[in-house]
């Protein structure tokens, strides 16, 4: 048994009839070089052999009665690999956007807690011998950096030289605790952060002068949530149903424009998100004369050696859709996520997880129902616009024996208020994409994907005939 940290908790608390906090994985596949063809029997098989690498797939979380602790993280005594797979079949003519309305489907319903806090349901019927593998994990298991990691594993595991089974399952299941354990356990826990609690109030009114004092050095000044943040139509209250798009960037186009620009990666991701967003929302007579806000989690562990947990923050940045021209947008997105950055910094990494810590579930969880069945979101302006994120994925192509791997898709949750997320993960020489909205934050994620392409060729064309950024 192993209490779950708050920073992890935070994302079970924040689940509502509406907001899923599971995030999506898909990886496509070609199946054309197995022998006899994709078999569902022979892949269930493979995924219970491949569990015992990924200790987080076994566990389940148990709640702390009255809420009087976080939940903790238990072996499920009553684990069942039936109940975490599904196999669907898409109708002909079997293509991306037939794979992305079942993605979407399956994105649009939780978890259940009564067993570990992820599905997989493979998409069959893809178009030139292809399958999907569509993994729901909720985010409380992992974030990305974790997730990549998992995947390794996975790898690892399905391409190592064959291996006797076990005679005995190494796992080691364990009872439910009882109540009476739960709470003593927590109120011991609680004990501990009480006493902590002088100093981490000093130590956060400390971090807060100090951020404050680093944003006030920057002009413009970074952005803070829910300060003068202009609301679109991505910025509504949700409804249980999600809308789900994808697509690939190429690499080394967006490298080019690193290179000759003195950027990041993410700095041009960001940039081609935002001409993305700026087009899609001046087409619907919507676009703000004040900068859309992202907000773009950052990994503050990327240890290739965990496997579960989140380490993981987040900055606000200005994303510049109120600037015209590509190339001046990507030098300012540059330098706002800089200056983000060190913002940041002056508040504290670590003071972030230990305030999750003390957050009591019995005022965040109702504050957040609250929030939801009120559909406030639809009335008030939004704390953020839109969540981008981007995670290094796999630099070598997977293959497991024949079977080979062609794309990898990834994306996290959406929330009240801030309807649309864009994730990137990279794999081998492109960038896979994904959009995920709702109804009615995005009723068609597929007019941002053309979006996403036309923007990456303004951008680059606006590079070629610009000075470049930094030099």
């Amino acid at each position: 048994m192993e209490t779950m940290s708050g920073l992890d908790a935070k994302f079970l608390y924040s689940e509502t009839p509406t907001t899923h906090m599971h995030t999506i994985k898909v990886a496509v596949s070609d199946m054309s070089r197995l022998e006899g063809g994709f078999s569902w029997s022979n892949m269930t098989e493979v995924l219970g052999q491949l569990l015992v690498r990924l200790p987080p797939f076994r566990r389940r979380v148990v709640p702390v009665p009255l809420g009087l602790g976080h939940p903790v993280w238990v072996e499920d005594p009553d684990f069942d690999l039936s109940r975490h797979l599904s196999h669907t079949l898409i109708e002909p003519p079997g293509d991306d956007r037939a794979l992305a309305r079942a993605v979407g489907e399956f994105a649009g319903t939780p978890l259940p807690r009564d067993r570990p806090l992820w599905a997989i349901r493979v998409v069959d019927g893809l178009a030139d011998e292809r399958i999907a593998v569509v993994v729901k994990l909720h985010h409380c298991v992992a974030d990305g950096s974790a997730a990549v990691a998992l995947l390794k594993h996975v790898v690892e595991a399905a391409t190592a030289e064959p291996q006797p089974l076990p005679a005995r399952d190494p796992w080691r299941p364990e009872p439910l605790p009882t109540k009476s354990r739960l709470v003593s356990r927590a109120l011991g826990e609680q004990v501990v952060r009480v006493k902590g609690l002088p100093h981490l109030v000093r130590a956060s009114v400390t971090s807060a002068r100090a951020s404050e004092r680093t944003r006030h050095t920057f002009d413009p000044m970074p952005p803070i949530p829910l300060h003068h943040i202009p609301k679109t139509s991505l910025n509504v209250s949700l409804t249980p149903g999600r809308t789900f798009a994808m697509t690939r960037l190429p690499l080394d186009v967006m490298r080019d424009i690193r290179r000759a620009t003195g950027t990041t990666l993410n700095d041009v991701y960001l940039t081609v998100c935002a001409g993305a967003l700026r087009t899609y929302l001046d087409e619907r007579d919507e676009l703000p004369h004040r900068p859309l806000v992202a907000s773009v989690p950052v990994s503050t562990d990327p240890s290739a050696a965990r496997l579960s947990g989140n380490r993981v923050d987040n900055i606000y940045v200005s994303i510049g859709t109120d600037v015209d021209d590509p190339a001046t947008r990507l030098a300012a997105i540059h330098s706002g996520v800089l200056a983000s950055k060190e913002v940041r910094r002056a508040l504290g990494h670590d003071l972030l997880e230990q305030r999750a810590d003390v957050v009591p579930p019995q005022i965040y969880q109702p504050v957040v129902r609250l929030w939801s069945r009120s559909h406030a979101a639809n009335v008030l302006h939004p704390p953020l616009n839109v969540i981008l994120s981007n995670v290094a994925g796999p630099k070598e192509p997977i293959r497991f024996g024949p079977i080979t791997l062609d794309a990898l898709y990834s994306v996290g949750p959406i929330l009240e208020g801030i309807g649309c997320n864009i994730t990137a993960w990279s794999y081998v020489d492109q960038l896979g994409v994904s959009i995920l909205g709702c109804p009615t934050s995005v009723p068609d994620p597929w007019v941002l994907v053309d979006h996403l392409h036309r923007a990456l060729d303004d951008l680059q064309r606006a590079v070629e005939r610009s000075v470049p950024v930094g030099q």
